[in-house]
């Protein structure tokens, strides 16, 4: 395999979700119930911060994830229009799941440092040679339990 050779691939943001109409009425009771409740405990602004966040929830619920590109070439990984260069990731993961291989990296980033992309399965073997062929070192990584409890919700 050739080191220097260019994968892109194309994925959804993030894995759709089919919410029911019960998963609405339940976020419009908890919120308004919530809400409600600091109102009469004279918490005016948690009940207008509890509002604003149920309408936003709302909104990134209805939203469809936008189709992202992803490349790795010779400069780096590039997502979307952002570059990281091969020196700036500290380390990689690819995690052939039978449901859903992924690739992660830690990069040098302070808030949200591990990234977590899609990858297709034909590519596993090909983001490694790469990957190693740059002097990215390889480090076992895990989905964060934080977004597994997301998934569990209907996140």
């Amino acid at each position: 395999m050739n080191p220097n050779k260019k994968l892109e691939w194309t994925a959804l943001e993030y894995e759709e979700k089919e919410r029911g109409n019960d998963w609405f009425w339940a976020l419009g009771v908890i919120i308004l119930a919530s809400s409600v409740a600091s109102f009469i405990y004279k918490n005016y602004f948690f009940s207008l911060f509890l509002i604003v966040s149920g309408v936003l929830l709302f909104i990134f619920a209805t939203k469809k994830p936008d189709l992202v590109f992803y490349e790795l070439n010779e400069k780096g990984l590039k997502i979307r229009n952002r570059i990281f260069p091969y020196e700036n990731i500290k380390s990689f993961w690819v995690q052939k799941d039978e449901m859903k291989p992924t690739l992660f990296i830690r990069s040098e980033r302070l808030f949200i440092p591990i990234l977590s992309m899609p990858i297709e399965e034909n590519f596993a073997e090909e983001i490694k040679t790469i990957m190693l062929s740059n002097n990215v070192p390889e480090e076992e990584m895990k989905e964060h339990l934080s977004e597994k409890i997301m998934d569990s919700l209907g996140f």
